[in-house]
């Protein structure tokens, strides 16, 4: 079955920058968009940014937009996360999904997700 496994979590303090990384196993990797979404304790899933599959477009939160990247290598199968300058408000579990459509905000509709990856942010 597909497989979507995310790495580069952990504690960081305020305003360095993080990479994540998500590689796909088990699906038609440049068939469809990927996305990273967050869930932070007590709250529910949020969406972070996404890339297509098609033209490569990114779609980006508010809350991140200018300092977090997404990207993708289609060789390696693998999307990536660049985020840069953390903030607490930063910290949540970061979800890895795949969607084989344009990539949408709504959680829900997105069809394969990752286990996630834990990133917490010191003040």
């Amino acid at each position: 079955q597909v497989q979507l496994v995310e790495s580069g979590g952990g504690l960081v303090q305020a305003g360095v920058s993080v990479r994540l990384s998500c590689v796909a196993s088990r699906l038609p990797f440049t068939l469809f968009s990927m996305g990273w979404f967050r869930q932070a304790p007590g709250k529910e899933r949020e969406f972070v940014a996404a890339i297509s599959w098609l033209d490569v477009t990114t779609l980006y939160a508010d809350s991140v937009k200018g300092r977090f990247t997404i990207s993708r290598d289609n060789t390696k199968e693998t999307v990536y996360l660049q985020m840069n300058n953390l903030k607490p408000e930063d910290t949540a579990v970061y979800y890895c999904a795949a969607i084989g459509s344009r990539p949408v905000t709504r959680s829900s509709e997105w069809k394969y997700w990752g286990q996630g990856t834990q990133v917490t942010v010191s003040p």
